[in-house]
């Protein structure tokens, strides 16, 4: 009798099973398409603001909050979803969000002005903050314990390969139609993802909704995280801190992030529960995730830099080139989710993509103004290996020990660091940028005097060839004069960028010694497959 009551309820529990696992699918490709929508989105613009100037009769210090007001809006709702996907339920939440940044590409895409383009960004972010940190808590719950690590490689794919299709896409939206566009193709897309989230999409069923609403918490983070990165998006502009209102965001965001972490750890209900970071385990994954951001971004940011401003690239050749790496990711991750469950300490597998990006970062320091599509193709390539490599692995293990109540609170601190690191990596990519170039200019000037045999060599052939095409004497002398002063400052920015490639490999490289304070190197995939 006993053997047939336990027979029963087996059976039972693996039809709720299977029609719980039913649609894993099509969840994954909806939460993990509007999760590549909201990072596509991140970088499309840029290669249409020129476009943007001259239709909207803005200045580019103006057109710039079309991509500021967007990523501000995006980094303050991030750590707030979790909260916000509990009083909402995941499902209305999730559906809420991405409809609410379809209608606002909608508008973006209809803006006759810049205030109301700029508006209609901070509306888009709002929505697309949503898209990242829920998407992925609700992968982990998608699939079952010895397959999701399938989940978690289709969210990584969505993550990798979406801020490379940014520039690609743009380009190619801009050269063929107009600006618009670039927010209209958002609509058929998302309304796809809206309809499976809405469909299939489940609420958690750990989730707990709030009985009162946290306002002095939201309005801390807003504070916090906005000052911080507004203090980044502007602060290369503006000379850092030699501004005062620069100084004044950093003092504003150290004050109430403070004022914010405790005020969170007393208040019953929190918005942004940091008991969790007590977790070890997560707490070291966080910063290594904000390490992989810095080095992600900033050499996502300076590569395209490189190529068109010394290559004369154009947006749609420079996403072609970036590309094959993309793939190489996506391919990556799409064997790694499938084995890593098998693989008792993940560990070793960072180390491994941690070495490959810094070999990769070694090669692009090697780039010369003679350097072609095909010399970058390898390393290219490589990146993407080992940024495969170390997404899935990094994320298993940093939520090994968190409970399931506390995964979306976990992965919205993670995605939220990462996202920051990435700010902090451009902002200081950038900056290094500038004055590496400012300083090798220098350097080369000065032993490059207009005396020597060699520099007087090179200005006469300039001006041989300038007067071969009809110049006057003295003019072709001063266009050698210029055409020598660029050469100089293109040297010049070579070798910066080959100090910032450098940076960017020994910055996931510092991530590597951090892995001494995890307890196991066992992820929360392999503990899932092994319970299962």
């Amino acid at each position: 009798m006993a053997t047939a009551v336990l027979s029963a309820a087996s059976t039972a529990a693996a039809v709720d099973d299977a029609d719980r696992y039913r649609y894993k699918y099509l969840i994954a490709i909806a939460v993990t398409l509007a999760a590549t929508l909201e990072l596509v989105d991140t970088s499309i613009v840029n290669v249409a603001i020129p476009h943007m100037m001259g239709n909207l009769g803005a200045t580019l210090d103006e057109i710039s909050w079309v991509s500021v007001g967007y990523i501000i809006a995006n980094v303050i709702v991030i750590p707030m979803s979790s909260w916000l996907s509990a009083y909402f339920g995941r499902r209305r939440y999730l559906t809420g969000s991405i409809l609410l940044f379809i209608v606002a590409s909608m508008f973006c895409g209809a803006a006759t002005t810049l205030q109301g383009l700029v508006l209609w960004r901070v509306v888009q972010g709002i929505g697309g903050g949503a898209l990242l940190s829920t998407a992925q808590s609700t992968l982990w719950e998608a699939f079952p314990p010895h397959e999701v690590g399938i989940g978690q490689a289709m969210f990584g794919v969505g993550v990798m390969v979406g801020p490379t299709l940014g520039p690609t896409l743009g380009g190619f939206i801009v050269d063929n139609w107009n600006w618009p566009w670039i927010f209209y193709i958002n609509l058929p897309l998302g309304i796809v993802a809206a309809v499976l989230t809405w469909s299939y999409v489940r609420d958690s069923i750990h989730q707990e909704r709030a009985e009162k609403v946290d306002w002095l918490g939201i309005g801390l983070m807003t504070v916090a995280v906005g000052s911080l990165q507004w203090m980044l998006e502007r602060g290369e502009r503006y000379d850092w801190f030699e501004s005062p209102f620069v100084t004044s965001l950093g003092i504003v965001s150290l004050v109430s992030f403070v004022w914010l972490v405790l005020h969170e750890l007393s208040t019953d209900e929190p918005v942004i529960d940091f008991h969790i970071l007590r977790d070890r385990q997560l707490a070291t994954g966080v910063v290594m995730g904000a390490l992989l951001g810095f080095a992600l971004f900033g050499s996502v940011f300076v590569l395209p830099v490189f190529l068109q401003q010394l290559h004369n690239f154009t947006a749609n050749q420079t996403g072609m080139v970036i590309l094959p790496g993309a793939i190489a990711s996506a391919f990556t991750m799409a064997i790694l989710g499938r084995k890593l469950r098998v693989i008792p300490d993940g560990r070793p597998v960072i180390v491994v993509g941690a070495v490959l990006f810094a070999v990769c970062m070694w090669q692009l320091a090697g780039l010369s103004l003679d350097s072609g599509k095909d010399d970058v193709f390898w390393p290219l390539v490589i990146r993407g290996v080992a940024l495969g490599l170390i997404f899935i692995p990094l994320n298993s293990i940093a939520l090994a020990e968190v409970a399931p109540r506390d995964l979306a609170q976990g992965t919205g601190l993670f995605n939220l660091m990462r996202q920051l690191g990435g700010s902090v990596g451009i902002a200081v990519m950038a900056t290094m940028l500038s004055r590496f170039t400012k300083e090798k200019k220098a350097v080369l000037t000065e032993h490059l005097s207009v005396t020597t045999p060699d520099a007087l060599a090179r200005l006469e052939t300039f001006r041989r060839g300038l007067a071969a095409h009809g110049m006057n004497p003295f003019v072709a002398k001063q266009g050698a004069y210029a055409i020598l002063d660029r050469t100089i400052g293109a040297q010049a920015s070579v070798l910066a960028f080959s100090r910032i490639y450098l940076l960017s490999g020994l910055a996931l490289l510092a991530a590597i010694p951090l892995m001494a304070l995890w307890r196991t190197g066992r992820g929360r995939i392999t503990a899932q497959a092994d319970a299962h």
